[in-house]
């Protein structure tokens, strides 16, 4: 066991005990108010973090409680650790109050246990570690904490308008080994007027919807992440499927998304890269209010692409279906060179604590870093593990907890030392 290790061992309690502190403050997105940009809660828990932070004998800001950070030593910082202390709703099937961190077994349940609370944690510690066992350090780190990644990372645009980020950034908001390449996104609303039917699917745009009502007749499916429909199956398609009729509207959308199609090809699109892999697209929203219709489409698309070039074809095709365009946004791809020599920093430090091969992988969805130059993700979550992540019962293991924790103090000795 190194040193790393058992330092890290020794403050397990003292861990999980403060996971369990962070926990208990519903850092939901709210109202925002005077000094309280996302609402008091995210404010509250950034500012738990601060404090403990500095207790820790850390320097540290915060930015108008839409970010703060921690400098774990006074050398001008070149490696940046960033993580979120705010969370998701914590919406219905929980066995306990998903605000009250229980432990089950080896299992830490609760609300932001894995997204992103956890590996808040476990990057504190791993500093702690390091500073606290004396390792030299040639460049400075920082710690950064962010209080709005799941409602659009506002708070990093403006900590980004008041502070440089260090050339190194990564983010254990993702999974191992690292995330270097994440596909460009793009978000179509669309609408028409329409006395038809009346329909209700899909309350948010980023995932697969489960169900689809229409004059009381439920059509249902499997809800998935809309990176990765093929795991579900579109309960609005489904209805396409079965849909007979002379609506021209209706007809469109049967004609552009068909039942069991993932890409797109039926839209002009049906598009793929070798690191990326194919696009996706999903019609993931289609609601009637008031006599119009209004539908949403997510798309993932591979690093070879640009969002102009997306927003062309798709917006062109709805339009020609009898469409209006309300709003069409997204974001270009993200990819950071996997031969940089971060990179390959972090891929041998993760064969060095797991034994484990590091490789690059590439996601339909979002990191943290996304619009970050060079930014990668680097954990927390392990290969072929299921954490819940956003679902009821999300959880991280205390194992985990302290071997997130190891790696993270051994990058930064890697990078920095």
């Amino acid at each position: 066991m190194s040193r790393i290790s058992e330092y890290l061992s020794s403050k397990k309690d003292e861990m999980t005990a403060f996971l369990g502190k962070l926990i208990a403050v519903p850092s939901v997105q709210g109202e925002a108010e005077d000094g309280f940009p996302f609402g008091k809660e995210p404010a509250k828990a950034l500012g738990i973090m601060l404090k403990k932070c500095e207790e820790s004998g850390f320097a540290v800001e915060n930015v108008e409680n839409y970010a703060g950070s921690a400098d774990i030593n006074s050398l001008e910082p070149e490696l940046a650790i960033l993580s979120h202390l705010d969370v998701v709703p914590e919406g219905s099937g929980w066995k306990g109050d998903p605000f009250t961190m229980r432990r089950e077994g080896d299992k830490l349940i609760g609300r932001g246990t894995i997204d992103d609370k956890g590996p808040a944690v476990a990057a504190l510690y791993a500093a702690k570690a390091v500073k606290e066992l004396g390792l030299p350090l040639k460049k400075g780190v920082r710690l950064i904490f962010g209080t709005n990644e799941e409602n659009g990372s506002a708070d990093m645009a403006y900590y980004r308008s008041k502070k440089q980020l260090p050339p190194m950034v990564f983010t254990p908001d993702g999974e191992y080994p690292v995330i270097n390449a994440e596909k460009g996104m793009l978000r179509v609303y669309f609408s028409a007027p329409f006395w038809g039917a009346d329909i209700s699917a899909g309350t948010v745009i980023n995932a697969v919807p489960q169900s689809c009502t229409v004059d009381r007749l439920v059509f249902s499916g499997r809800s998935a992440h809309a990176s990765t429909p093929e795991k579900g199956e579109n309960a609005i398609t489904k209805f396409l499927s079965e849909c007979e009729g002379d609506d021209s509207l209706i007809s469109g959308l049967k004609e552009l998304f068909p039942h069991g199609e993932f890409d797109g090809k039926s839209c002009g699109l049906g598009f793929s890269d070798d690191i990326s892999g194919k696009m996706t697209c999903v019609l993931s929203m289609l609601n009637t209010v008031e006599g119009r219709i209004y539908g949403g489409v997510d798309i993932r698309f591979p690093l070879d692409r640009t969002k102009a070039e997306i927003s062309r074809i798709i917006c062109g095709k709805l339009i020609y279906a009898g469409f209006d365009i309300d709003s069409c946004e997204g974001v270009e791809p993200h990819c950071t060179d996997d031969n940089s020599t971060f990179v390959q920093a972090l891929l041998k430090t993760y064969e060095k604590v797991t034994g484990e091969t590091g490789k690059c992988i590439a996601i339909g969805g979002g990191t943290y870093v996304h619009e970050i130059e060079g930014g990668v993700a680097f954990g927390a979550e392990f290969p072929g593990t299921d954490h819940n992540m956003h679902s009821p019962e999300e959880f991280i293991t205390v194992d985990e907890l302290l071997k997130n924790a190891e790696i993270m103090a051994e990058a930064i000795v890697e990078i920095c030392g």
